[in-house]
């Protein structure tokens, strides 16, 4: 009886234990397939990809289509501002694109436009500013005094150089006197020829005194003149290098240089250059007095003739290059030294000059 029980309680122990195991898969199951994505759901929508690579390729052609050449973009015409000035004959109505599509161009090259000659003024001595009277970017014209020097010493050295000058003189006099007295003398038979000539020789010597005396006093005042400086030509003021009350030293070394080593620098603003640094294998195609056309890269829509002007003696061998300068015809106002321009040099000065070679040059030239 007892072991049946035994066993009936086992086998519903068991039934339960089946049962709860039944009832725990069920329930994972239903968990795993809510946690479970649904196939049409993990199929990304291809729409809005072929819509962004649609759009790209739209993109892509539209700029081929602007950027692709047309006739009708190669020549372009150029006018005039309405407050370009008259007078300026050299500007052409040319841009520099047609510039660089006519067929009388040979070469282009940028460079750089400068002053052709830069005049800085420098003391002649050692001495101290007294007065400028410019200021940078002030006209000057030829003779106009722009710098006083102190000059204290210099009118000090010329009354002591006219003292000596009197004094001298009077020693002249005073020999000239003992010599005609002398003469008189000797007429009476007083005194020895020997006399006569030691006072002839003493005059002589006065007389030589005196134009020394002279000569230091128009040294003394070329001293003095040397306290004004003046402008030496017709032009701007592009540097102011000493102020007032600064010691000066005459050495002027031009570009990098101490303090003070000059006081002004002065540049002719109608007299310009474009100098260039060209490659050797272009030196065939450039020559003496060639025609050029210079245009500025701040005004690119003017442009002035001009001509081959130096070409330098010696290359660059670091760089291999010659630097060539153009002269610039007619600068005006929008010509700024310093800024940089574009050359080009024209093909009709080419074949002037083939023609009118001497025949000695071409019969050497074909052998």
């Amino acid at each position: 009886m007892a072991q049946a029980c035994v066993s009936n309680y086992k086998r519903s122990a068991a039934w339960r234990l089946a049962t709860v195991a039944a009832v725990r898969r069920w329930m994972d199951t239903e968990k795993l397939k809510s946690l479970q994505i649904a196939p049409e759901a993990k199929r990304r929508s291809q729409r809005a990809v072929w819509i962004i690579l649609a759009a790209v390729l739209a993109l892509g052609a539209g700029a081929a289509y602007l950027a692709w050449p047309r006739k009708h973009d190669q020549i372009r015409i150029a006018r005039h501002p309405s407050n370009s000035p008259a007078g300026s004959a050299s500007v052409a109505t040319t841009p520099p694109l047609a510039s660089h599509l006519s067929n009388d161009v040979v070469l282009t090259v940028s460079g750089y436009i400068v002053n052709r000659e830069r005049i800085e003024l420098s003391a002649r001595f050692l001495g101290q500013v007294k007065w400028i009277g410019v200021n940078k970017g002030d006209f000057v014209t030829n003779g106009q005094v722009v710098v006083l020097l102190d000059d204290a010493e210099q009118k000090a050295r010329l009354a002591e150089a006219r003292a000596q000058l009197a004094q001298a003189k009077v020693a002249l006099q005073k020999a000239e006197l003992d010599y005609a007295r002398l003469k008189r003398l000797i007429a009476d038979g007083v005194e020895t020829p020997q006399t006569e000539d030691e006072l002839r020789l003493r005059v002589e010597s006065a007389r030589a005194a005196v134009q020394q005396a002279e000569a230091q006093v128009q040294l003394m005042q070329t001293y003095l003149d040397w306290t004004v400086i003046r402008s030496p030509i017709n032009g701007v003021v592009l540097e102011k290098l000493a102020d007032a009350h600064e010691l000066v030293t005459p050495q002027s070394f031009g570009g990098p240089r101490g303090p003070s080593t000059a006081l002004l620098a002065i540049a002719d603003p109608h007299d310009l250059q474009v100098e260039v640094e060209l490659n050797e294998s272009d030196l065939p195609k450039v020559f003496l007095n060639q025609k050029c056309r210079v245009i500025p890269e701040a005004f690119p829509q003017r442009s002035y003739d001009g001509y081959v002007a130096e070409l330098a003696p010696e290359a660059n061998r670091q760089k291999g290059t010659l630097q060539v300068k153009v002269q610039i015809c007619h600068p005006d106002r929008y010509l700024i030294p310093e800024l940089s321009a574009r050359v080009d040099f024209l093909l009709s000065s080419v074949s002037n000059t083939l023609l009118t070679q001497p025949p000695s040059q071409s019969a050497s030239s074909k052998d």
